[in-house]
């Protein structure tokens, strides 16, 4: 069946060392997409002006770093440009061929359709096809999805550091883009702002494409700053959600199981650290004080964990914006 022209569809391509791919991406994408931006992000192969000598598509238009802003960088500077252009939906996939245009019309549905307001791909779904996938980037992906779950507060979704994504343009243009992480984390820190808005979260299943391209990904180098931004995004997203703006009996169960958990690792230390000074036993009820206190933190912990899991947003919030981002004169 042919694929037809989606009205209002921009694509964005941060281009970053994909010289030798790009112009196979920009050939595979067919008729949908209205608009194609391709983000040449200081490229030291000079992506995009490759793209401009070889490519003929009045679609495609190159956007032009001075310096290196990161991928988040570049789909932002995407963004900006879609909605400048009056996009209705904004997908965003990278140059490196990883990622089927083929997939374009399933990605965008669910937005146009009213159900989801952003929508992710899915590389785990289809098992079979996880042989592809190198294993050291299978086990960091695994041990980033579990991490950007508990930051973000999207607990459902499967594969959360995938970079294919499609946005509608009303949600977009309410993302706080200057407090965005620009750099690796910039998918997670998205998902992170756009659970605080209130947004929709959808995924699509496709097959994982590896070819012959490299990751620029250095995990060991960037072990501590993903730590940190996890840390830092679940702790507001918690103070946020279950302090500033609502409170449950989820909420108390938080402080309950963080106080006790607390209150039974220093009664516990303090203890082992006098009996090993002394050489005299603690008692029975010292233990049994410090195993109830840690017990009932877990099962308080447990009983918060579970709501957190069930807590996300299910009713789509572009539908219910009245307008869509004014497109300059």
């Amino acid at each position: 069946m042919p694929v037809a022209p989606i009205d209002g569809l921009a694509v964005v391509i941060p281009a970053y060392r994909v010289a030798d791919q790009i112009l196979t991406v920009l050939a595979g994408l067919g008729p949908c997409p209205q608009h194609v931006f391709v983000v040449d992000d200081a490229c030291p192969e000079h992506s995009g002006a490759l793209v401009e000598r070889h490519c003929s598509d009045p679609r495609v238009r190159v956007l032009r770093h001075g310096r290196n802003t990161g991928v988040g960088g570049a789909v932002l500077s995407g963004y900006a440009a879609a909605l400048a252009a009056g996009a209705r939906v904004i997908v965003k996939l990278d140059g490196d061929g990883q990622m089927d245009p083929a997939l374009l019309p399933a990605m965008v549905r669910p937005i146009l359709t009213g159900q989801a307001d952003y929508v992710k791909g899915n590389r785990f779904h289809l098992l079979e096809g996880l042989g592809a996938m190198p294993p050291l980037r299978l086990f960091g992906n695994a041990v980033l999805s579990f991490l950007a779950k508990a930051s973000s507060g999207y607990w459902q979704l499967m594969d959360p550091t995938n970079g294919y994504t499609a946005i509608e343009a009303r949600v977009a243009a309410l993302l706080p883009a200057q407090r965005l992480s620009r750099r690796y984390g910039f998918e997670t820190d998205l998902l992170f702002r756009l659970y605080l808005l209130g947004a929709v979260v959808d995924e699509v299943p496709h097959r994982a494409r590896y070819g012959t391209e490299r990751s620029s990904l250095r995990p060991v180098a960037l072990v501590l700053p993903f730590l940190l931004l996890h840390g830092r995004n679940t702790a507001k997203r918690l103070f946020y959600t279950y302090f500033l703006r609502g409170f449950y009996p989820a909420s108390l169960e938080l402080l309950l199981g963080l106080l006790l958990a607390g209150s039974g690792a220093v009664f516990s230390a303090v203890n082992w650290w006098a009996s090993v000074a002394s050489g005299i036993p603690r008692t029975s009820g010292t233990v049994v004080i410090a195993s109830t206190l840690l017990i009932v933190a877990a099962q308080c912990l447990l009983a918060f964990l579970g709501f957190d899991v069930a807590n996300y947003p299910r009713r789509a919030l572009g539908p219910r914006l009245q307008q869509r981002p004014p497109s300059p004169s």
